[in-house]
């Protein structure tokens, strides 16, 4: 089977070619971007304060929105927090949403499915 042809790097401005999306450099900067959920703050104090939230918001906010009762099973940070705990913990950024709806605007934020990564 032949090997695929070079193209450039997925960073913007990078020149390298390669044949796997990221050149040898910026493929170990991928890799470390992200840290752990825990070490996102996901921890068992989130779980619990999830679950009593999830309790007392039982439907997603943006199903509702258009008139429709999907049960929610993700709390979303409305504004995302970056590491702020602060605002991790604000409950008036949290919103119930729904694993597809949470799913979308993850993506929109964090430049899924192809869509540019949101900077703030």
């Amino acid at each position: 089977m032949p090997d695929k042809p070079l193209r450039p790097c997925n960073k913007p401005g990078c020149r390298s070619l390669t044949r796997s999306g990221w050149c040898e450099k910026h493929l170990s900067e991928q890799r470390d971007r992200r840290r752990s959920a825990h070490q996102r703050g996901y921890t068992h104090q989130w779980s619990k304060a999830r679950e009593a939230f999830l309790a007392s918001h039982p439907w997603c906010a943006e199903c509702a929105r258009w008139n429709k009762h999907t049960p929610a099973t993700a709390v979303d940070h409305i504004i995302p927090h970056r590491g702020d705990t602060k605002l991790f913990w604000d409950e008036k950024n949290w919103q119930p949403l729904c694993a597809s709806c949470h799913s979308t605007k993850t993506a929109k934020e964090d430049g899924g499915f192809g869509n540019v990564q949101r900077q703030g």
